[in-house]
Parts: structure tokens; sequence; C-alpha cells
């Protein structure tokens, strides 16, 4: 008589084979994400500051605006990289990119590093403190942390010409400083209560930034220039490096740098090519061959 088949009851445990369950700790059929190469930003802040709108040539707060918001928002990049190369300009619209490029790297944690190509002086050294750290190559020129005010007079050449200047105005200083009239020292002295306040700012910026990096002891607000290692030597500076190979130091050799730059319309660009930015790069050229450059 053949013996009745066991069959296992409902809850009794399998002898048989492993099954599927058996192997839900040990396999995975999902794909193991892989870690990305970190992502810096590359910004250039190239040219003179200066007002001017978004479709201006040189820099103004206006223009690097939606640059810089993709920047440090696109993509979480590691941190935002700038190139400078800049002579400086308008202290307010220095202020202005420099106070933007303090809030969106507070507000996203990201840090800021500046890379000084040729020149980072006066506004282009006003954009460079608003980065976390400052490097330069051996021959950078740093500094003129001052104000200045330039022009030319010709109250003599229009005497010469048998051109007499007219000028009649409702309020005593509305003439302040008119080119086409002998200076004079009430003007001077108006000059200078303007420039103070403007430096003293240009200071506290740079003291705030630097902070306890800067040298004891060292007049470095004199609108005095340093080269290289001298600016290092002062504080102003945090080392002599170039941009790739110190990103890859810090980030690693995968790093990959994204460079953001300014969108213009073809009008802009012809634009500027035109008269409008011959004159740009004659005044720029001026303020560049100050620094002997």
């Amino acid at each position: 008589m053949a013996k009745p088949r066991h069959r296992p009851g409902r809850g009794a445990r399998r002898l048989a084979g492993p099954g599927p369950e058996d192997y839900t700790h040990t396999m995975s059929f999902w794909p193991v994400p892989l870690r990305r190469a970190p992502r810096v930003s590359v910004v250039r802040l190239s040219g003179m500051i200066g007002a001017g709108g978004r479709f201006a040539g040189g820099l103004n707060d206006a223009g690097l605006a939606p640059l810089l918001e993709r920047a440090f928002r696109r993509g979480k990049p590691a941190a935002v990289a700038l190139t400078i190369n800049s002579p400086g300009g308008s202290p307010v619209q220095s202020s202005l990119i420099g106070a933007r490029i303090r809030r969106l790297a507070e507000e996203t944690e990201v840090p800021v590093h500046a890379f000084v190509e040729d020149l980072a002086a006066s506004g282009g050294y006003w954009l460079a403190a608003a980065a976390d750290d400052i490097w330069v190559d051996a021959a950078s020129v740093v500094g003129s942390i001052g104000v200045i005010s330039a022009g030319f007079g010709f109250s003599d050449a229009i005497g010469r010409i048998g051109v007499e200047r007219r000028v009649h105005t409702a309020g005593r200083s509305k003439s302040f400083l008119d080119p086409f009239q002998p200076e004079k020292a009430d003007d001077i002295a108006r000059l200078k209560a303007l420039q103070e306040p403007i430096h003293r700012a240009f200071i506290a910026h740079v003291e705030a930034r630097r902070g306890a990096k800067l040298a004891e002891g060292a007049d470095l607000f004199t609108g005095d220039v340093w080269v290289g290692a001298q600016a290092v030597e002062l504080g102003l500076a945090d080392g002599v490096a170039h941009m790739v190979p110190k990103l890859k130091a810090l980030y690693g050799d995968k790093v990959r740098l994204v460079a953001y730059g300014p969108r213009r319309s073809l009008f802009a660009r012809l634009g500027r090519a035109a008269a409008g930015g011959a004159l740009e790069a004659a005044e720029e050229r001026l303020l560049r061959a100050g620094y002997g450059l």
C-alpha cells in the first residue's frame, strides 16, 4: 500500500531549496548611483566697472545679476571661481556687485575663490575681496585702495581762441568743477569731502573681508599697488596660484569647470563695436596704463 504524500500545512517550514525571498538581502536589481565629479562655476569679471544697464559693455550689477544667479544656483556647484582682470571704475557698481556675490554665497552656502590675472585694482580689488580667498599670478598687480577723480581744464585754451564761457545757475554749487572755468579752492575742498566717505567705505569692505589676514602696521589704504608675492605678504592675497591647478588641488582632479558669461544681443555687440565701445576701450586702456599695463 502506497504511503500518502506529506504536504506541509500552512505555517510549516519549507525544507526544499531556497525561494526568491531568501535572496532579498543579497541581491539588488537597482543600479548603484555613480558619484558625480565636483562642479565649479567660473565667472569672468574683466573690464571697467560702470553703470550702463544689462546690455552695456563692461561690468555692472544689472548685467551680472542673472549670470551670478545661474553660477551660484544651477547644478549645485561645490564652489564659484571668479577670474578677475579689472582696473576698477564706479565705486557704487563695485559695491553692488560685491554685495550680490556675498549675498548669493551666504544664501547657497557656496564658497567663492578669486583668481587675479593682470590686474585687480581699485574697484577690481573690491570685487576680489568679496571672495573667501584671493589667488594671484606672480606678476599680478593688486591694490589701489583709494578714490580718484580726474579731468582736464580748458579755461586758458578757450581764452586763446576768443571763446567766452557764460554760465548762469540757480544754486552756487551748480557749476561745480566746470572744466571751462579756472579751478576753485572751494571746489577742491568739496571734492575731497565727497571722496573721503567713499574711501572709508572701501577700507571698511577690505577690513571686513580680509580681517586678520592683513599685515599689522602696514599702510595699505594709500592707493598704492603691489605685485604678486608682495600682495600675499601684506595679506591682500592668499597665495600665488593659477585657477585650474588650484581648483584641482581643492576639489580633485576630476573637478568640472563650468564657465558662465554674459549673453549679449547682436544689437548690443554691434553697438559696443561702434563709437561707444571704442571710447570705453580707450578709457580702460588709459586706466591700465596708470598701472604700467
